[in-house]
């Protein structure tokens, strides 16, 4: 089924399956697809945000289960207290999910990595539909769920147009300058391969 994805301005995307079958007004995409589906989202259609730092959320951290919060905190695990953790494949391909998730949760749709070595997280990152760029080196700054806290320039994937990727996020927010301003936590919903993989209730 055909879904056209709307924002508050009006712009809108046309979703076929995996693929993007139209860009541009909703009311030439509607026009032109008369039986689809239409969702309309507050605040503006971007491309989705690329995390620099997919390498250090996804192979040098650990994302606790909700269960484990008592115990462990809800933040992503790093360096001593990464290291004093058992950690076996299955503990590795669970958090590598909740690394996702979270990062779907802020509208980012891919992250750049050097080569990830460990299977179980190349398995669950690629089992996801996630964009993984590839990168040379470490990029500096500080890794973060949120783009935007990262202190480095931001950086958007490719922009969506005809026969493209559906892959995409909508934040609540007036213009990327209020985006930049707010964060990547006002994300309302995120695509990946046509499918709405995150909706803020």
């Amino acid at each position: 089924m055909l879904t056209i994805h709307a924002d508050s301005h009006g712009r809108a995307l046309a979703v076929e399956g995996a693929w993007i079958a139209g860009a541009g007004p909703l009311e030439e995409l509607v026009a032109a697809h008369p039986a689809a589906r239409v969702r309309k989202w507050p605040g503006i259609l971007t491309p989705g945000l690329i995390n620099p730092h997919g390498s250090e959320l996804l192979e040098e951290a650990y994302h606790p289960d909700p269960r484990e919060a008592g115990e462990l905190g809800t933040e992503p695990l790093t360096g001593d207290a990464l290291a004093a953790l058992a950690m076996d494949d299955a503990r590795w391909g669970a958090g590598a999910r909740r690394a996702v998730q979270r990062m779907l949760a802020h509208g980012t749709v891919g992250a750049a990595c050097e080569e990830l070595r460990n299977r179980a997280v190349r398995d669950a990152v690629r089992r996801s539909g996630f964009l993984i760029v590839g990168r040379v080196g470490r990029p500096g700054g500080t890794p973060a769920l949120d783009p935007y806290d990262s202190g480095l320039p931001v950086e958007f994937a490719s922009p969506r147009e005809r026969n493209s990727a559906a892959r995409f996020a909508v934040f609540d927010v007036r213009d990327e300058a209020e985006l930049a301003e707010r964060g990547a936590g006002t994300c309302v919903a995120t695509v990946v391969d046509g499918r709405l993989v995150y909706r803020r209730r």
